[in-house]
């Protein structure tokens, strides 16, 4: 008994700190834009609002989230399209090596990522022109996502009926009206964790932007907050936590919207 006890309040403790670990810096996230004069200790706060003034009179504050916006969703169109057209093909047509297809470019995706392809990335859009350019940034950025992007599309075209699909086509309709029309609705689910999975790899990439874009007034938040420091290169608290808090509101009411929506609670391409 007194061993079962002892093992409870081991427990407890334990889940207590790991609990305490993540979420104090998200109270330090919330009170410290609140606070006059933060610190790096969480406080209560005076409750002021001279730190969201002073993002909204900073040059580059707002405007990066705008950035940021375009760039995270102008790529999460781009790879829910594109990855939807691949999954669909690969899931309904046979062909030879099909799954080792896919695993070699999951495989090759996971080793030769942004960071180890930085230089030949660099170098192909310098030929094509594409240098600070955001729509340059974007097709980047998805060619890089698309293979995961498909490997786990097709999961949910594979769940889908393929009787819907014959009744279609028996009463004349096309390959792309087929995706449009019966497809799609069914795998709705698994294009909203494919859209929210690609916006949040977007929302906080720092090395692509920061290296192909060398126009402080097209770099999405990522790249501004690195800039938020003072003249000393000491840490701006009070716009770090305040920028830092509009940084975040968008990907976590986008979750929230998802999870109302879909719940998150997805068996093949079908919710049940």
């Amino acid at each position: 008994m007194t061993r079962f006890v002892l093992g409870r309040i081991g427990f407890c403790t334990l889940i207590a700190v790991l609990l305490a670990f993540f979420t104090i810096p998200l109270l330090w996230l919330v009170t410290a834009p609140f606070t006059t004069d933060p610190t790096y200790e969480v406080s209560v706060p005076d409750f002021t609002w001279d730190n969201f003034l002073a993002v909204v009179e900073h040059p580059y504050a707002l405007p990066s989230l705008w950035n940021s916006v375009v760039l995270s969703v102008g790529t999460a169109l781009l790879v829910v399209l594109f990855s939807a057209l691949a999954a669909y093909a690969l899931s309904r047509v046979r062909l030879p090596g099909r799954d080792a297809l896919l695993y070699a470019l999951l495989l090759l995706s996971s080793i030769i990522t942004g960071t180890a392809a930085m230089v030949p990335l660099f170098q192909l859009a310098v030929e094509l022109n594409l240098i600070d350019s955001q729509l340059g940034l974007i097709l980047i950025l998805t060619g890089g996502l698309l293979p995961a992007a498909i490997f786990m599309l097709k999961d949910f075209m594979d769940a889908t009926p393929k009787s819907y699909e014959e009744s279609a086509r028996v009463f004349g309709a096309s390959p792309l009206q087929i995706v449009r029309h019966v497809v799609v609705p069914l795998v709705r689910p698994g294009l909203a964790t494919i859209a929210v999975w690609a916006v949040a790899n977007v929302w906080g990439n720092f090395l692509m932007p920061y290296l192909l874009l060398s126009d402080v007034e097209k770099q999405p938040a990522a790249v501004i907050t690195y800039t938020l420091y003072t003249e000393g290169g000491q840490a701006n608290l009070s716009m770090l936590s305040t920028f830092g808090l509009l940084y975040s509101i968008p990907v976590v009411l986008m979750y929230l919207f998802v999870s109302k929506k879909y719940g998150f609670r997805f068996h093949g391409g079908i919710k049940r």
